[in-house]
């Protein structure tokens, strides 16, 4: 009875042994488990940085067996950048900070990819307070650096925009305060060199004939003939930009571009065009040192430019014909009396100030009124523009010629003398006698022409003295029977010049 009471009582003492010991096998399991499974790799080195002791996720992510890894040193896994970095940076804080944290490097895996990598890494110390190792936490950051990655092209993209934006509206400024298509040009050439980093030029042209350059690098003009023109008219043809990013490509567009590039230096181009309507056309032409690559981004800035650039200019064009017409002849396209009156004023400053002569001649038609009454009124028009044409044809370069009023014209001859206003008279003379272009013989037409001269010497003259000095030359030529050259020099009075010529006084009169 004993027996049977003893056995009971030794089984109750044995049990809450073995249930005491398991709790604790337990917890050591799992706490094992956890540290070879942690979210983040962990090893643990000697103070000069041997792996000692490493966790499955840092196997797992390197690719490293653990008996590859221990015994190796830390920097040894690390990439060439990393390693640098490590032994000029990183064991440096460490040593002196005993610890480092979120450190960026680069693992290179078992199979030669990189694993971006961040660090914390602290130093153990013993009891005496010398370093014993280093026990370090690994965070794989390829998603971080994805993201990284993104948020910095996102932020390039934004920076990119905005620049394209302050382009735009430092386009916008220049454009609209330029009054003249050479200073929107030459707006437009700074715009597109600082948004393409290229060298730019502008270049417009009629609705027909060539293209000319108004603003920017003559590089330009020489290559229009290599092949630049022919690109430039396929770009206003088509509207499209028309890009060449290399030397290969421009052999193979048009032979012979490739060399005329790169004799000047150059190895792409692109070309915008310009379409302001009416009868302008234009390009903007933009010239690169090295092969580029003219993406979306760069043809859509080329095209709000040259989109600004065309409002711009149709306004601009549209203000200088109505200038134009304002100070032209409608019927003749001669300038009309305004415009020579103004020119008169300023010519006659010039001349005061060079000391060179001034001649201006008065041309009146005779047997214009004959045409007119018996061939009408749509005749006489043809043949005061045929007349105009003669008249523009025979003048010399940079003389203004107007249309007066009715059948008389005025040319403007700056830098001519008594002799040489009398030549260009004589010209002018001889060009209206010629027979008409759809007018009976019988209507033919001469001129009577006065011409005054003032040498640029004593008191400038008023522009209305000149001009009636010349009309009352032209009448002293009338009066002789026409078709005839009256050359007179304007009196000088004590007080300046004589505003009345009663008596014209001609120096040389020629009938023919």
């Amino acid at each position: 009875m004993s027996n049977s009471n003893a056995a009971p009582v030794h089984r109750e003492q044995d049990e809450p042994d073995r249930r005491d010991d398991r709790p604790a096998l337990d917890a050591r399991d799992a706490f094992e488990e956890l540290f070879e499974e942690a979210p983040c790799g962990y090893l643990e080195t000697t103070y000069d940085g041997v792996i000692t002791r490493v966790n499955r996720t840092f196997e797992r992510w390197t690719g490293h067996s653990r008996d590859a890894l221990l015994g190796t040193a830390f920097v040894d896994l690390l990439t060439s950048s990393g390693q640098l970095f490590y032994e000029t940076r990183y064991s440096m804080v460490l040593s002196l900070a005993g610890e480092v944290r979120e450190v960026a490097l680069s693992v290179r895996r078992a199979d030669g990819a990189e694993l971006p990598i961040l660090v914390n890494a602290v130093v153990v110390t013993g009891d005496d307070g010398e370093p014993t190792g280093i026990r370090t936490a690994v965070f794989d950051a390829t998603e971080r650096q994805d993201y990284e990655r993104q948020l910095l092209l996102a932020r390039r993209a934004a920076e990119a925009s905005e620049a394209r934006v302050r382009v735009l509206q430092d386009a916008s400024t220049a454009f609209a305060v330029a009054t003249t298509a050479r200073e929107l040009a030459a707006a437009l050439v700074v715009s597109a060199g600082s948004a393409l980093r290229a060298t730019a030029a502008v270049l417009l042209g009629g609705a027909t004939g060539p293209l000319d350059l108004v603003a920017g690098d003559e590089t330009t003009l020489a290559l229009m003939s290599d092949g630049l023109g022919a690109l430039a008219e396929q770009a206003i043809g088509s509207g499209e930009i028309v890009t060449v990013e290399s030397l290969d490509q421009a052999a193979a567009i048009l032979p012979g571009l490739d060399h005329a590039l790169h004799r000047n230096r150059l190895s792409a181009l692109s070309i915008a065009p310009l379409r302001p309507g009416g009868r302008t056309r234009g390009v903007v032409v933009s010239l690169f040192g090295r092969d580029q690559e003219i993406d979306a981004e760069s043809r859509e800035i080329q095209a709000a430019l040259a989109r600004q650039a065309s409002q711009v200019l149709r306004r601009v064009r549209l203000q200088e014909e109505l200038e134009h017409q304002a100070m032209h002849d409608g019927l003749t396209g001669l300038a009309n009396r305004k415009l020579l009156e103004e020119q008169l004023v300023a010519a006659i400053a010039s001349a005061s100030r060079s000391g060179r002569p001034l001649s201006v001649v008065f041309v009146d038609l005779d047997g214009f009124k004959a045409i007119n009454d018996g061939l009408g009124h749509r005749v006489g028009d043809d043949v005061l523009a045929e007349v105009a044409a003669r008249l523009r044809s025979v003048a010399r370069a940079g003389d203004l010629v107007a249309r007066y009023g009715g059948d008389e014209f005025v040319i403007l001859c700056e830098g001519a003398s008594k002799k040489d206003g009398a030549t260009v008279a004589e010209r002018f003379r001889e060009a209206v006698r010629r027979p008409l272009h759809r007018v009976p013989p019988r209507y033919a037409i001469s001129a009577s022409i006065g011409v005054a001269v003032w040498p640029a010497k004593g008191p400038a003259p008023e522009a209305d003295l000149l001009l009636h000095t010349a009309d009352d030359a032209m009448y002293a030529s009338k009066g002789m029977g026409g078709d005839r050259v009256t050359v007179v020099q304007p009196i000088t009075a004590t007080d300046g010049l004589d505003t009345t010529l009663d008596d014209p006084r001609p120096e040389a009169a020629w009938e023919h």
